[in-house]
């Protein structure tokens, strides 16, 4: 565990972050004495995670937000300025998933996804970033993908290839931006219980078995597993941390693929 004031007076914004792995992020950065701004596109949801968020004592701010909006994002941005004066964290973890064969993918499903996974990040990471360049101030990035994005994924060739985009945007950008004090890192969650991403892609009991037993240290991870992994990336203890992807899966990457019927 972090100290309790790891992240004391940083403001953090994370998509997708009503729910999942963004909750749960947003939960353990605010303990730790960061501020969370919280979007996605549903306010119910969203002021659902509020409500939790608070009640553990964190400060929060939610944005309704869908990522693929370049306008929503730079409105989002607007907001958590003049709520907080500064933003010191992105976290792009929006994302959109299910499992198919490639023959059987449509067009839409495949710009549905690669426009939230690839161009929603992208547009997120440029907002940030142009406003820590041109604002003067240091920031970090942190993205977040899937370790098929480097080893392939049958069923997931959409999600794939969108993250491994992801991931290629993150070792350029942390080359180009290091200079502005833009530090950008990844995460690569494996297989991870009580997500969006569990009902997605095991929906059912023998799924879920099928992926367990394909994980070397023979469970799904949890997500405040994920949340910590983060915080460590984004704090200053991975100061010197820069175009690096951490892999927090139990092994599961270096077995077979999940998805290979």
């Amino acid at each position: 565990m972090l100290p309790a004031d790891t992240l004391q007076g940083r403001v953090a914004v994370i998509t997708g972050g009503s729910s999942g792995l963004g909750l749960a992020m947003a939960e353990y950065f605010g303990r730790i004495g960061a501020s969370v701004v919280i979007t996605g596109r549903s306010r119910e949801r969203l002021d659902a995670a509020a409500g939790r968020l608070r009640e553990g004592g964190v400060q929060a701010l939610t944005v309704p937000m869908d990522v693929r909006n370049p306008e929503q994002v730079d409105a989002t941005l607007s907001k958590a300025l003049e709520e907080f004066g500064h933003v010191d964290i992105l976290v792009n973890n929006a994302a959109g998933n299910f499992v198919v064969r490639a023959e059987d993918l449509s067009v839409n499903g495949w710009n549905a996804v690669v426009n939230i996974v690839l161009n929603g990040t992208f547009y997120c990471t440029r907002a940030f970033g142009k406003h820590w360049i041109d604002s003067g101030r240091p920031g970090t990035i942190l993205n977040v993908i899937a370790a098929y994005a480097w080893t392939g994924g049958p069923g997931t060739v959409h999600s794939a290839a969108a993250k491994a985009g992801v991931l290629a945007m993150t070792r350029t950008l942390a080359v180009e931006w290091g200079r502005h004090r833009i530090r950008v890192n990844a995460i690569a969650p494996g297989p991870v219980d009580k997500t969006g991403g569990a009902r997605a892609l095991w929906p059912n009991a023998a799924a879920e078995e099928k992926v367990r037993a394909s994980v070397p240290v023979g469970r799904l991870g949890e997500p405040e597993e994920i949340a910590h992994a983060a915080a460590y990336l984004v704090s200053d203890y991975a100061g010197f941390i820069n175009g690096e992807c951490l892999v927090v899966d139990g092994g599961a990457w270096l077995g077979r693929n999940l998805f290979a019927e």
